[in-house]
């Protein structure tokens, strides 16, 4: 497995793939690898000639006074993670590497980034898109992978390849989830085991609206109340949103109608944790 820390590096390789004909998958991280990062790989892996993971703390997706600084970072657990799965190459660089001195150009997708995690957090998603695309153009891959957890990110992603013509398969893969129902996050590790114990309320309140749709409710006003008296029953636990959107266009629904996702945010002391389910008529 080749280690490139420089975009020159990476684009010496992808030139020789490229000039053999090989197909070129991707699986964009921040690092910290958990079972749902694997679950990504072990998705595009067959899919693909040459696999390459990228490892980058994005400065750009991260507000002021958000956690940058102390993102959980261990290189040398996550060179070894995706050695273990077949990976071909780490591309790894550093925060210069990627916006140099100067840079000022960035990838919106305008509407989706707006809503949800976008109302409190507005220069997230221009800063998911803008790192993407550049990945997408370094690394000239023909599949990439991203999981369901983040869905707004994975929609507004599959949006920007569209739009702007990349040649590119966007996989979206389910949530990985450790055995009570709490979504994997590296964000995880934040947690005391008090807060860990809380923290599956999220997911609890989720299935409960999934169940009460199930069950043939189709009021998103009445499904949104019962998850948040989930969360409201959970101390020290508070809500940044509780929504049903439409699956497509993330917009919010009286009726539902229509394939669409029950997506929540909550802190779980000052952790911010996010999850979703995707319920379909």
């Amino acid at each position: 497995m080749i280690i490139l820390r420089t975009i020159p590096e990476l684009r010496t390789f992808v030139h020789d793939w490229q000039g053999q004909g090989l197909r070129i998958g991707l699986v964009p991280t921040m690092g910290y690898l958990h079972a749902g990062h694997l679950s990504l790989i072990d998705h595009v892996r067959p899919r693909c000639d040459r696999l390459i993971v990228s490892i980058f703390v994005n400065p750009t997706q991260f507000a002021p006074g958000e956690d940058l600084d102390r993102y959980p970072r261990n290189i040398e657990r996550d060179e070894q993670a995706v050695a273990a799965h077949g990976t071909d190459a780490i591309f790894y660089p550093d925060a210069p590497e990627m916006y140099p001195e100067g840079f000022r150009t960035f990838t919106i997708v305008e509407g989706l980034g707006d809503v949800l995690c976008g109302r409190t957090r507005p220069t997230h998603f221009r800063g998911v898109t803008t790192v993407v695309s550049k990945l997408f153009n370094l690394t000239r891959c023909q599949v990439a992978a991203f999981g369901q957890k983040d869905y707004q990110q994975s929609l507004i992603i599959r949006r920007m390849a569209a739009d702007l013509n990349y040649d590119v398969d966007v996989l979206v893969c389910s949530t990985v989830r450790e055995e009570d129902g709490l979504a994997m996050s590296s964000r995880n590790s934040y947690l005391s085991p008090e807060e860990r114990e809380r923290a599956v309320c999220l997911y609890r309140a989720l299935t409960k609206g999934q169940k009460l749709f199930s069950l043939g409710e189709r009021s998103a006003a009445k499904i949104r109340q019962e998850m948040k008296r989930t969360i409201q029953a959970t101390p020290g636990v508070s809500i940044d949103y509780l929504e049903a959107v439409d699956a497509y266009n993330l917009q919010p629904l009286e009726k539902i109608d229509r394939p669409a996702v029950l997506a929540g945010a909550v802190y779980v002391g000052a952790t911010r944790l996010i999850d979703n389910v995707i319920i379909e008529p």
